[in-house]
């Protein structure tokens, strides 16, 4: 609660006062709007049980009051919302008051648990998310609690706390980079403001709290980014409403959960954090996968599986696996038609081929029997052939074939990963699945530092024209492909 005497100080202080830094003054007096200036549909904003709610059609409330003559260039904000289910809000810093749309300067700090988008709009971003810039892709919050949020602006750096998780650690460029569609993106000065951004969108602020920091205040984190095609195309995306997520990497000895993390925040891109379920594999009961589980909660990137082998099925309850994020699998161990069991990247395992398309046939036979049994959510090192026949790839991967698995892929609603170790699949393996209706994920393959080098989707985006709208995110509880399909009674394919 907000003291009588933090009230008095922080709204009716002399100006030498008002000016101090590295104090907490509060925003809120917890009554009324007093300091807060609404723009259109200045109804849409009352103040309800101490908290300032949303109530009605699309506004922003902008701090006006006399704290720093509403102006901040470095600073710490904090306050707690809350979300009515299905409600899509934001907090603005560096923003100028304007009475009509949606704020053109500043940047928005995104809250939304549950909001899904409007009509054909899919919403990605998450709470936390620096909207359009650094994106948070995974929901750490649930509409009908209080939830603490924190944005700290030192220079350059921008830092996004939800409860205590560091989610965003924006560097901006020294010259910044401007995306499509987020003009005034630029850091600076301004207020505040809250956002009511449609009569559905019920949003609860309160406790809102700053403390001004001094204009030569360093930042927390003084790495620079660097400036490449690759940053610029992330920025691009991100902005664009792409899920612009790594689903495919791994965390082993010295590179850690929190290494992938930090270098997570540093590009832009999300990650979805898999450990390796199957036979001769780290983990290979429900004991295992739920400790990974609950490692991952309220950690801004995902939990997966990589479901390794055919046994898999047999090693897991349905139980656990709904618990993950979503199951990821390749068709690179399988059993021929003379029940050898062969890893395909081994090349002792597979031996000889002497006949490239009978091993094709087969391949591609054990692929499409993967997707139609397995409950799996993406398809990963899709199209990958032994190194002895690799050579022959666009010559072995025939249209027809192409169509028999891609079909698959649809008809599982399997999504196939633009994977970037393998640099596979090709262009018009891509092409084809995309005129059929496939979805599409980034994927680096890689455990140590650079995973998240999406380079080669990156690629695939600009070559075949992938919109956002073909790209995968996982799918919400009661949808996942485990709680669709179940598990198949036996390991066979």
């Amino acid at each position: 609660m907000i003291s009588r005497r933090d009230l008095i100080a922080g709204l009716a202080a002399p100006v030498a006062r008002m000016q101090a830094v590295d104090d907490w003054v509060p925003l809120f007096d917890g009554r009324s709007l007093e300091g807060w200036k609404p723009s259109e549909n200045t109804a849409s904003w009352k103040v309800l049980d101490g908290a300032i709610a949303t109530a009605g059609p699309r506004s922003h409330l902008f701090y006006a009051g006399p704290l720093r003559n509403a102006e901040f260039r470095n600073f710490e904000l904090r306050l707690e919302f809350m979300t009515r289910p299905g409600a899509n809000s934001g907090v603005f810093f560096h923003t100028r008051f304007q009475e009509n749309g949606w704020p053109e300067q500043g940047f928005e700090v995104q809250i939304n648990s549950t909001h899904a988008g409007e009509g054909s709009y899919r919403e990605r971003k998450k709470t936390g998310s620096l909207y359009g810039v650094r994106n948070v892709y995974k929901t750490l919050t649930r509409d009908d609690e209080w939830v603490p949020l924190r944005i700290g602006v030192r220079g350059k750096n921008v830092q996004i706390h939800v409860r205590d998780m560091l989610v965003v650690d924006y560097v901006e460029p020294d010259a910044p980079v401007q995306a499509a569609k987020t003009p005034g993106r630029v850091l600076g000065t301004g207020t505040f403001a809250l956002q009511c951004h449609d009569p559905g969108s019920k949003a609860l602020f309160r406790n809102l709290m700053v403390r001004p920091l001094a204009d030569d205040t360093p930042p927390v984190n003084t790495a620079r980014p660097v400036i490449d095609d690759r940053y610029r195309q992330i920025l691009e995306l991100s902005a664009q409403n792409y899920p612009v997520i790594d689903y495919h990497v791994h965390v082993r000895g010295a590179w850690t959960l929190e290494d992938a993390l930090k270098e997570s925040r540093e590009t832009g891109i999300g990650y979805g954090i898999a450990v390796n379920g199957g036979r001769n594999f780290p983990i290979t009961s429900d004991q295992g996968l739920l400790q990974h589980i609950a490692r991952m909660k309220n950690v801004p990137a995902f939990a997966a599986m990589q479901a390794e082998g055919r046994e898999w099925v047999t090693m897991f309850s349905p139980e656990a696996i709904a618990q993950l994020d979503y199951v990821f699998t390749d068709a690179m161990t399988w059993t021929d038609d003379n029940g050898k069991r062969m890893r395909t990247w081994l090349k002792e395992e597979v031996g000889d081929i002497a006949d490239p398309q009978k091993f094709m046939d087969m391949l591609v036979e054990r692929t499409v029997g993967i997707l139609n049994r397995e409950p799996v959510d993406i398809w990963a090192n899709p199209t990958y052939i032994p190194d002895a026949i690799s050579s022959a790839y666009d010559e072995l991967w025939t249209g027809e074939r192409i169509r028999k698995v891609v079909d698959a892929v649809v008809r599982n609603d399997v999504a196939i990963e633009l994977n970037n170790r393998y640099r596979i699949p090709s262009a018009a393996f891509i092409r084809l699945a995309k005129s059929m209706g496939a979805k599409f994920t980034f994927g680096s393959n890689i455990a140590e530092r650079s995973a998240g080098r999406i380079d080669y989707g990156l690629q695939m985006v600009r070559e075949c024209g992938l919109r956002w709208q073909d790209f995968f995110v996982p799918k919400a509880d009661g949808h996942k492909a485990i709680q669709k399909k179940g598990l198949p009674k036996s390991e066979a394919v």
